[in-house]
């Protein structure tokens, strides 16, 4: 399967090492390059990205309204902050709905980890950054489920469909739907990408 990646930043020297690697380092993909945040806009509007390596201190940026903009145009694009900037601001981007972060000054080896597990796993956060995601209201939210909210976020989360969560949890499919309105309800959630967000980091 072909990959397209959308590598976004300023520097030509980013651009060109991180595009090197890229290739070299993972198979079947396709880079392309934006050297500003209008660029991005342009290209994504265009052509469909698996993913986009986005420096978030690029010209025309618009910090963290870039990632709700870029969801927007893209739904399906996997977004990796790239930044020299401390973890917490990348987490503030992860907040708000970009899957990873990875920094600038990486070795080869940990931003091809982070691209890889992009593509496998759907997000990528270092170490550092997981402990600071699980705050205390996170783990209060997910405690606060039934033990039979949590069976079924727990499934949920593992891809299970309606009927399957009922095959194999002997329920209705309409007792099903009810849970679900809970568990976004209590987790305050509103899609799938978020729950599973939630689960990762809780059981990290």
């Amino acid at each position: 399967m072909i990959r397209n990646i959308l590598i976004a930043d300023d520097h030509d020297i980013v651009l060109t090492g991180t595009t090197i690697i890229l290739e070299s380092q993972i198979p079947n993909v396709i880079v392309d390059q934006a050297e500003n945040y209008h660029q991005v806009l342009d290209k994504i509007s265009k052509q469909e990205y698996d993913l986009i390596i986005l420096d978030i201190n690029m010209p025309e940026s618009k910090n963290k309204k870039m990632i709700s903009e870029i969801k927007s145009i893209s739904p399906y694009i996997k977004i990796l902050v790239f930044s020299a900037y401390e973890e917490e601001i990348a987490i503030q981007y992860i907040k708000e709905g970009a899957d990873g972060y990875i920094n600038k000054l990486s070795k080869v080896e940990e931003i091809t980890e982070a691209v890889n597990k992009m593509f496998s796993e759907g997000y990528y956060y270092p170490n550092g950054i997981v402990s600071k995601l699980l705050q205390p209201s996170t783990l209060d939210m997910i405690k606060s489920l039934s033990e039979r909210e949590y069976e079924i976020f727990n499934l949920m989360v593992k891809g299970y469909g309606n009927l399957e969560i009922s095959n194999a949890l002997k329920i209705q499919m309409s007792t099903i739907s009810t849970y679900k309105k809970r568990i976004h309800s209590k987790l305050k959630t509103t899609n799938l990408a978020s729950l599973i967000k939630m689960y990762e980091v809780y059981t990290s």
